[in-house]
């Protein structure tokens, strides 16, 4: 696959992609995790007696669904709806969705042997990607889909442990006990995740987001010599596409220097933080996202847009900043909530 000379054109001058270049924009840009989903009346209907994996795999539904909010909420990007589990179904690895419990893996990896349930990631094996991004860009116009995937790590986690953990204590075992075995492994997880992100970006997709959701469990020493070579492989690999490069983990307040080494363009912070520290921890040379807490949007509309003006004020001076939440759209969020949000920060960011 070869990467396209430039980014696609009726994207490149949005608020979003400006945002991530850190160059100025008419208004502060807004677009949520998880803003596709279950807070949606209208994603309930269309999902009714679907299963997660398999509603991921139909593009006319994945166009429908990662459309909702940009109607609804006026986002400044849609994001694909997937999952991050969707490349490892799609090599062949036995896991399911369960609902109220998270990907759940039938056999998991726990010796050398077992990595053999990792073959290549080929983009005929994710067909219904290219498609899907081929419907949306077509609907999208100028609004940028963000393409995203599971970094390493958290791929790792979910893999070594069979399914979601508080501790970690499978994953850690194998990269304090065998740093070859999770050497490894994390590095056929970049191949396969790096495969996901390219299909993404050739398909249309204007930026990519890696979500190292659990990345937080881990210290920054054991981050840098376990983790960060797995996830730099990732960005290395799509940094020839020219698109914005943002990830983003939770909790990860001491590790976001070190993720932006890892090659993102766009560090995204959690709640935990507030943005003018991360500047300081993250350094030059990066745009922020975030880092409104998702909680605070079942306050009262006056407490939501204090918070929100909080924010805004840790963010002022920033060399790029992208508005989000400190993590996704909790399922029981008003919808409307989040559309007098977006209107909120569009109509005091306005230059």
């Amino acid at each position: 696959m070869s990467a396209p000379e430039t980014p696609p054109s009726a994207t490149y001058d949005s608020a979003f992609l400006k945002a991530c270049r850190r160059e100025p924009v008419p208004h502060t840009p807004v677009w949520f995790m998880r803003q596709a989903g279950r807070s949606l009346p209208e994603y309930r209907k269309v999902r009714e007696g679907i299963p997660m994996l398999e509603s991921c795999m139909r593009p006319e539904l994945v166009t429908e669904i990662t459309l909702q909010p940009v109607r609804r909420h006026n986002v400044d990007a849609a994001i694909y709806y997937s999952d991050i589990v969707v490349p490892l179904k799609a090599i062949g690895v036995d896991l399911d969705i369960r609902p109220g419990v998270g990907p759940v893996v039938e056999n998991p990896i726990r010796t050398r042997a077992d990595l053999a349930q990792l073959r290549d990631l080929t983009p005929e094996d994710v067909s219904y990607v290219t498609e899907a991004i081929g419907l949306l860009t077509r609907e999208l116009g100028p609004t940028p889909l963000i393409g995203f995937a599971g970094a390493p790590f958290t791929l790792a986690s979910y893999l070594v442990e069979g399914g979601p953990s508080r501790t970690y204590e499978n994953a850690k075992a194998m990269m304090y006990g065998d740093p070859e075995l999770w050497a490894d492994l994390l590095d056929r997880l970049a191949e396969i995740t790096a495969v996901f992100l390219k299909v993404q970006i050739e398909a249309g997709a204007s930026a990519v987001q890696l979500f190292d959701s659990w990345a937080g469990a881990l210290a920054p020493v054991d981050y840098r010599r376990s983790v960060l070579p797995a996830s730099a492989k990732v960005f290395k690999a799509v940094e020839g596409y020219g698109v914005p490069r943002i990830h983003f983990g939770v909790g990860c307040g001491e590790l976001l220097k070190l993720m932006g080494e890892a090659g993102a363009d766009v560090v995204g912070v959690d709640w935990r933080v507030p943005l003018d520290e991360a500047a300081r921890r993250v350094g030059p040379g990066k745009a922020l996202q975030g880092n409104l807490d998702p909680t605070v949007l079942f306050a009262s509309t006056e407490a939501v847009e204090a918070k929100t003006r909080e924010v805004l004020d840790s963010a002022e001076g920033l060399e790029g900043h992208v508005f989000n939440l400190g993590h996704g759209v909790m399922p029981s969020t008003d919808p409307d909530a989040l559309t007098r949000l977006v209107d909120y920060v569009h109509t005091h960011t306005t230059r």
